[in-house]
């Protein structure tokens, strides 16, 4: 059988340098993300129609993670079953049953609102995104339409994810802070640390939590189901 290669047609870039902080799942978070395709695929007749739809789906790759490399013959390792965050980081699942960033190839999948589509001199069509869930320079492998009348499903069950929904959380948000952030960034701010960024298997209430975020350096407690932004500063301090 041949082997499948994958070439990078865009890269993303989002307000996240680094994996701690980004949303879990695409949607859930009002982050702004640009696509800018690579020379070969950034013209016009590409994205022919495009702007006619609301929603598209990105398939990604996981270019952050640190991936083993088995010792037969140096192919990516994987393990059948994972700690899905939603079971608290200690109960087992399948690897294909979750969303899981470690998979036998590292392919991510995420649903975002295409906002509109700007025509630059020097890149060509660039597509602005919201709900990204990726982390800044991520390589984008391919672009499709969402279908609501296919790809929506009312009915669907939720598996493990029905049984672990937890209450967003309660942000505390001081106006000398809030100041310190463009103002176009807060909302997304706001929903990341809604959703709870921190490990499910830390709670502990003196720690203190750094997030980067748009180029700032986000400092955060929790106590309970109430969250404290204590500290914001430059991500170059």
């Amino acid at each position: 059988m041949n082997e499948l290669v994958l070439k990078p047609i865009a890269y993303i870039r989002t307000d996240f340098p680094e994996k701690f902080g980004i949303p879990r799942q695409s949607g859930l978070a009002d982050t702004v993300g640009t696509i800018v395709f690579e020379k070969e695929y950034g013209i016009r007749e590409a994205v022919r129609g495009l702007e006619e739809f609301s929603f598209i789906w990105l398939i990604w790759g996981f270019s952050g993670n640190r991936r083993k490399s088995s010792d037969k013959d140096g192919s990516p390792d994987w393990r059948p079953t994972v700690r899905p965050p939603r079971l608290g980081g200690n109960t087992r699942a399948g690897v294909f049953a979750t969303r899981s960033p470690f998979r036998p190839n590292p392919v991510g999948l995420s649903s975002v609102r295409l906002e509109k589509i700007e025509f630059r001199p020097d890149d060509g069509p660039v597509l602005i995104v919201r709900g990204a869930d990726l982390m800044d320079g991520t390589p984008i492998y391919d672009i499709k339409p969402y279908l609501p009348y296919a790809d929506s499903h009312p009915d669907a069950k939720g598996g493990f994810t029905d049984r672990t929904i937890q209450a967003p959380l309660r942000i505390h948000f001081p106006e000398e802070l809030r100041v310190l952030l463009p103002e176009e960034k807060v909302s997304g701010l706001m929903d990341v640390l809604r959703e709870d960024p921190r490990p499910s298997y830390q709670d502990d209430p003196g720690r203190i939590y750094g997030l980067s975020y748009a180029g700032r350096n986000i400092r955060f407690r929790t106590d309970g189901h109430d969250l404290y932004i204590i500290d914001i500063t430059s991500a170059g301090n």
